[in-house]
């Protein structure tokens, strides 16, 4: 008789657990939803068809018809990253950008802006949407909008139009651009309907850049050369490397002008301070050649960044004081933006100068902290704000029912340290899961092929 009321008990029991067939399931994991600063424990999170299809407590959750079970006791769920600020090779190496789209995963990096597109980028954005290749969601600008490529208002109309027609998601502005030109290519954007990013040329300015609605402005560009007062007078084709030169005569009190026209445009912002510091500042080349990620770069290119980084520290005028006061003066601004609710994104210009892709991402991080945000904060700007910024909330950036299954999964608690963020035990994209062993086993594949080379 004891065993009889027992069965029915336990049936009872099951009966009031939620019952779902799903993919794949963590359980007893604490999660980081990212729609609070808060950490929900013992949640377990059911996966199907690369979507989250259920959240809740592990008690409540059943995961009898799941097929591969991740036990997350211990460990922290969140949101993957978005790195807005990527680089896609130029080329159809298809071993190469394979290799580059991985490096991005293999740091939680499940979605990516790429900033300088090319034609077969449209093509490798949809192959990686239906699973035909491995890699972060993309969206693409198309080929660079900048002084060489347009030279006059015609030739604006055009290649916006051509841009636009051939289903880029965005026009990457670059420097050189002529003001005439430039409004050109605004008023075109406007008509049919495309947005634009990236630099603020000289002739433009950041106040106009601004007047004009940038989607975006990467690496806080324009910011210093604005903060020079006017009673200054000096020939801004002098400003240096994003402005360095200008350093020492900066008027701090302007950027309070510039934050509330940042503000009233609605302009996003993408700081890639990590790699500004990395570039312009006066560390050695050869010991920043040294990285535990440099080790997954071609010899070709980590040669290249060295002499790079060479020529800019070896330069007769460079200032290694200076260029330490100049990226003080970037982080104040990132800090004074962020508290003035400027909304900002996570970015990091990868591959360029020392930043490796996937892994300048965590220097970012860093860097974002180091200039006033909390973790979370700077969390939100990879997560929830690129999610805003596409107007596609829902899709990613949270965990939450129906979204697609972009995860990491963690060791340790990233609100207590940023630093844990690079303390993985696997990434999911859109249902796919990388363990930490499977990252590392592609991870020494690619160190090993260049070591021999």
């Amino acid at each position: 008789m004891r065993q009889f009321y027992f069965l029915i008990l336990v049936t009872l029991t099951l009966s009031c657990t939620k019952a779902q067939e799903a993919d794949f399931a963590f359980t007893h994991v604490n999660l980081l939803t990212m729609e609070a600063e808060t950490i929900k424990k013992d949640q377990t999170i059911l996966v199907k068809y690369g979507k989250i299809v259920a959240i809740g407590n592990s008690s409540d959750i059943s995961v009898r018809s799941t097929e591969t079970v991740i036990d997350g006791t211990g460990k922290y769920l969140m949101p993957g990253l978005a790195e807005m600020h990527a680089h896609i090779p130029g080329n159809r190496n298809m071993d190469l950008l394979e290799e580059t789209l991985f490096l991005y995963l293999s740091n939680g990096i499940t979605t990516i802006r790429g900033m300088l597109g090319q034609p077969y980028h449209i093509e490798l954005r949809d192959k990686v949407l239906t699973g035909e290749i491995l890699g972060p969601r993309i969206y693409t600008s198309g080929p660079s909008i900048n002084g060489t490529s347009v030279r006059s208002i015609e030739e604006a109309q055009t290649k916006v139009r051509d841009q636009k027609e051939a289903g880029y998601n965005f026009l990457k502005m670059h420097p050189g651009l002529t003001r005439e030109n430039f409004d050109a290519v605004v008023a075109t954007a406007n008509e049919v309907g495309i947005p634009f990013s990236g630099h603020v040329s000289i002739d433009v300015g950041v106040r106009r850049a601004l007047e004009a609605k940038y989607a975006s402005i990467d690496h806080v560009d324009g910011y210093i050369e604005g903060m020079v007062p006017n009673s200054i007078r000096i020939n801004p084709n002098t400003n240096g490397f994003f402005g360095v030169n200008f350093t020492n005569i900066v008027d701090q009190s302007i950027l309070d002008e510039l934050i509330e026209m940042t503000l009233d445009q609605d302009v996003w912002i993408v700081p890639t301070q990590a790699m500004m510091e990395r570039w312009i500042g006066p560390e050695d080349p050869e010991v920043l050649a040294q990285d535990p990620e440099m080790k997954y770069m071609s010899p070709s290119t980590l040669s290249n960044w060295v002499n790079t980084k060479k020529g800019v520290i070896g330069a007769q005028n460079y200032d290694p004081e200076q260029a330490l006061k100049f990226n003080e003066i970037r982080r104040n601004i990132i800090r004074r933006l962020h508290e003035a609710g400027v909304k900002i994104l996570l970015g990091s210009d990868a591959p360029q100068v020392f930043n490796v892709p996937g892994f300048s991402v965590q220097r970012e991080l860093d860097a974002m902290v180091r200039s006033g945000m909390s973790e979370f904060e700077a969390l939100y700007a990879g997560t929830v704000n690129p999610a805003k910024f596409f107007d596609d909330e829902g899709k990613y950036g949270t965990i939450i029912t129906g979204a697609d299954a972009d995860l990491i999964l963690l060791d340790a608690n990233p609100l207590n340290d940023i630093s844990n963020m690079s303390k993985q035990s696997g990434v999911m994209v859109r249902g796919k899961w990388l363990s930490a062993s499977d990252i590392k086993t592609r991870l020494d594949e690619i160190a090993e092929n260049y070591a021999k080379n």
